[in-house]
């Protein structure tokens, strides 16, 4: 089993697109290369294959790199299937994963955030944790979301570390990370991972 992740950017237009494109291009390059595990295309839509388990944290660093801009955002949808076919090029390969990905971005109306899979009751509770999750997520605001996102890739640095990295006060973190549902944010990621890995 595979995870195909399917985005694209809301807004896209009000935004200059170097800046969020590079932001948005480093997340996708910490999970493999383009254009075979992850590609950009239509301008503003991009695709990337990861583990399953790996997903939701690759869809939730997305969110926080795209969401550092003003009036921007980003929908994504989880594919989790079979990959039967690997083309070259992400957007040439198949399988139910590809299908799951596509089927479940169509279907994206509402909401910003949602997976399928070939588990009905897995998908069912999944996506009511992240329409929760979204609470949160879409609130953040353009320091909240920069915050996140340096805390979710360094697990390994303290709240002082932190201040000092973004040249504040360990206080200031401490709000910072609790207005963003930090840790909320870290026991979903833990919970669907944990899930995932039962499938």
């Amino acid at each position: 089993m595979t995870s195909i992740i399917t985005g694209d950017i809301i807004n896209s237009k009000s935004s200059e697109p170097k800046k969020w494109l590079d932001a948005l291009k480093e997340v996708l390059n910490q999970y493999g290369r383009q254009p075979k595990q992850w590609d950009v295309f239509r301008g503003d839509s991009f695709q990337l294959e990861t583990a399953p388990e790996d997903a939701l944290k690759a869809a939730v660093l997305i969110k926080s790199s795209i969401k550092q801009f003003k009036n921007i955002d980003v929908r994504i949808a989880i594919g989790i299937g079979e990959k039967t076919y690997t083309s070259d090029k992400i957007t040439e390969s198949n399988g139910t994963a590809f299908i799951n990905s596509g089927e479940c971005f169509d279907d994206l109306k509402k909401t910003t955030l949602a997976i399928k899979s070939p588990f009905k009751q897995f998908d069912l509770q999944t996506n009511i944790m992240f329409e929760l999750a979204l609470l949160t997520i879409n609130s953040w605001t353009t320091t909240s979301a920069k915050l996140i996102k340096t805390a979710l890739e360094n697990p390994e640095l303290t709240q002082v570390e932190l201040a000092n990295h973004f040249e504040t006060t360990q206080s200031n973190i401490s709000k910072g990370l609790k207005r963003g549902g930090f840790d909320e944010i870290s026991k979903l990621l833990n919970y669907y991972n944990a899930q995932v890995k039962t499938l």
